[in-house]
């Protein structure tokens, strides 16, 4: 079930309001950050509320005009009103179930190929096209972090920090493994390939996350960073790679400009790994208690894209299809996360 609590929202803008004015709230920088995004986050949903509300009521006003003249003209405008009310309010309820503690969140995105050789690279490389439409629909902003080309084509494997709103909470839902099924244009003799993809999708962290990191537990190597065939080769070592060495997490990251960028964002990723690991392992204990153990492998796919014999996209958790596989690449994927969404509403 799906609540509304504007007057909530509104009495927690007004305590954080109050905390500002403490004589020593803007001493500590990442708290003032902190605070500023969530009364942000919190009048943006209020304000959103009350235009939607708004909109109602001038439709109600609209419907009364076209039952007294009995205007075709203004029956179709009341029409067009509220299929673009209808919309709108089905979108601020998905956004009302990204209540989790990182929804709101940056995501750092993983692709990699799987079984399938250059043709699960070059699903990769198409996965990684859709997510970047996908992006660019939601307003988001993507950076790649780090790169590995195939050798003949396509992506063996891409990081990317997708910066926005909600990034996490709605990207969350990809995570996975992706199946591909097509006739491979890398074969010769035109035969039906299977690939796959696993999806990996992580929340970039706040500043005042508890994850504990000891700097004797790190081992920082650099590097010097370039594209595929030694193009663009960096001639100063200002790519960053880091192990964990009690884990044995590996992050790199070399498309910022300088090693000390790359660092951060370096230990960003890692950052985010651990939370995942942990969360996992917490996971995990809980299955265990419950004698709920999942074998995790590469036929425990979420989502299949089938090109041939036939054109459809279907969601195995949710049962969501889609024919329009072309959309789909297209980055018109929201009608799998919103479906994804709602199933998983508590």
């Amino acid at each position: 079930m799906i609540h509304f609590d504007i007057p909530g929202c509104e009495k927690k803008i007004k305590e954080l309001e109050e905390s500002m004015n403490s004589q020593d709230f803007w001493n500590d920088i990442e708290r003032t950050q902190k605070v500023n995004r969530e009364i942000k986050s919190l009048r943006n949903k209020v304000d959103r509320y009350k235009k939607l509300v708004s909109e109602a009521e001038d439709i109600e006003v609209l419907i009364e005009l076209a039952l007294e003249e009995n205007d075709d003209s203004v029956t179709d405008e009341v029409k067009r009103s509220i299929s673009i009310l209808d919309k709108e309010v089905n979108a601020y309820k998905i956004e009302t179930l990204l209540n989790g503690p990182y929804d709101r969140n940056n995501a750092i995105v993983s692709l990699h190929a799987g079984a399938g050789g250059t043709e699960a690279m070059d699903w990769v490389s198409m996965l990684f096209r859709m997510y970047t439409r996908w992006c660019e629909d939601k307003g988001y902003e993507i950076r790649v972090l780090d790169m590995l080309p195939g050798e003949e084509a396509g992506i063996k494997s891409v990081t990317f920090h997708v910066i926005g709103i909600n990034a996490y909470g709605y990207l969350k839902c990809e995570k996975g493994v992706h199946r591909l099924v097509r006739i491979s244009p890398f074969d010769a003799s035109g035969r039906r390939h299977t690939s796959f993809a696993s999806v990996d999708v992580m929340p970039e962290l706040e500043d005042d996350t508890e994850i504990e990191i000891r700097p004797e537990d790190l081992r920082i190597d650099t590097f010097r960073s370039g594209g595929a065939g030694g193009q663009h080769v960096n001639k100063t070592e200002s790519a960053v790679r880091i192990t964990h060495i009690p884990t044995g997490i590996v992050v790199q990251c070399q498309n910022e400009r300088s090693q000390i960028q790359n660092r951060e964002t370096a230990m960003k990723v890692l950052k985010a790994r651990l939370l995942e690991l942990k969360e996992r392992e917490n996971e995990q204990k809980l299955r265990e208690m419950k004698g709920e153990m999942k074998k995790i492998e590469w036929g425990s796919q979420i989502r299949s894209y089938v090109f041939h014999p036939y054109n459809l996209v279907k969601d195995h958790r949710t049962g969501m299809e889609n024919g329009n596989i072309q959309a789909v690449m297209d980055g018109e994927l929201d009608l799998f996360i919103n479906a994804y969404l709602q199933a998983n509403a508590s």
